[in-house]
C-alpha cells in the first residue's frame, strides 16, 4: 500500500509511523486511519522491528482527532475496512511495545490514540484533552473506559464532561503520560527509551503486553457497540449542530436537545 497521509520508516529495530497532515494539525480522515492500520500491520510482520513509535508531523500536533472538515463534508470521517476500531485494535494487539511521541496537541481522537499506546512521552508544549461533547461526538469505548484506567474515573469524567485542555505537566501528574521532556529533546528521549526496550527479551515483552491487555479486552466489545450507536447519532440534528458550530467557529447550542 502506498501512503499519502502517513510516513513509515524503519531503522535499527524501530518502526516510526508518522501522521503526515500537519496542515490539519494531523487530524485523521478515513484514508489516514486506513494507512495507519496498514503501517502497524507492516511493523507487526517485520521481524526486525522490536518497538513502534507513533508521532505527528511537525511540532504543533501529535493528532487533533477526527477531521471535522471531512465530517462536515461527508457526514462522517470516511472510515472503511474496520475504521477507527480496527486501528485501535491493532495498536493494542501488535505484539511489540508502541510508544507515542506527543509533540503538541493530542486532542479528541488524537488523545485516545496516545492513550492506547503502551507508553507515551510528551514534549513540554504538548496539550491534551477531549472535545467530543463540544462537536457532537464521543468515543465511549477505549476513549472513556480505558482512559479511566489511566487517570482515574473522576478525572476521566472531568475530561469528557468539561472538555478542558491540560498541559503536559498536568498530564504527567494524572498518569496520562510517562514523562515530559523539553520540546527540542523529545526525539532524542524517545530514541533512548527505544534502545532500552530493544535490549530486553522480545518474547518476555510480548507476554507482558498480552497480559496487560487481557484485563481490558472486554472494552473491545463495548467499543463496537458504542461506535455502532455513534453512527446512528451522527445522522441526527444534535450531532450535526456540533459539527456546524465547529465549521462556523461558534459555540454549539445544544439546549433544545435536552430531555
Amino acid at each position: 500500500m502506498s501512503y499519502e497521509d502517513v510516513r513509515y520508516e524503519c531503522a535499527g529495530g524501530v518502526a516510526r509511523i508518522l501522521i503526515d497532515r500537519p496542515e490539519r494539525l494531523n487530524a485523521f480522515r478515513g484514508q489516514t486511519v486506513e494507512e495507519l492500520t496498514d503501517a502497524f500491520y507492516r511493523a507487526w510482520d517485520d521481524a526486525s522491528v522490536g518497538v513502534v513509535v507513533l508521532r505527528g508531523a511537525g511540532e504543533r500536533a501529535f493528532c487533533s482527532g477526527g477531521d471535522q472538515k471531512e465530517r462536515e463534508r461527508t457526514g462522517d470521517y470516511g472510515f472503511r475496512r474496520g475504521g477507527i476500531l480496527g486501528l485501535h485494535e491493532v495498536i493494542r494487539a501488535i505484539p511489540k511495545p508502541v510508544l507515542a511521541a506527543v509533540n503538541g496537541y493530542a486532542i479528541g481522537g488524537g488523545n485516545v490514540l496516545q492513550v492506547l499506546c503502551d507508553l507515551a512521552l510528551a514534549a513540554d508544549h504538548a496539550i491534551f484533552g477531549q472535545v467530543g461533547p463540544r462537536v457532537g461526538s464521543v468515543d465511549a469505548g477505549y476513549g472513556t473506559t480505558y482512559l479511566a484506567r489511566l487517570v482515574g474515573e473522576r478525572k476521566a469524567r472531568e475530561m469528557w464532561y468539561l472538555c478542558r485542555r491540560y498541559t503536559a505537566e498536568a498530564a504527567l501528574a494524572m498518569g496520562l503520560v510517562n514523562a515530559v521532556v523539553p520540546r527540542g529533546s523529545l526525539d532524542a528521549e524517545v530514541a533512548r527509551w527505544c534502545e532500552e526496550i530493544l535490549a530486553k527479551s522480545p518474547t518476555a515483552l510480548r507476554i507482558a503486553k498480552a497480559s496487560f491487555q487481557a484485563e481490558t479486552d472486554h472494552i473491545g466489545g463495548q467499543s463496537v457497540l458504542s461506535h455502532t450507536a455513534l453512527e446512528l447519532y451522527y445522522a441526527g440534528d444534535e450531532a450535526r449542530e456540533g459539527v456546524r458550530a465547529f465549521a462556523e467557529k461558534r459555540e454549539p447550542d445544544f439546549r433544545r436537545f435536552r430531555r
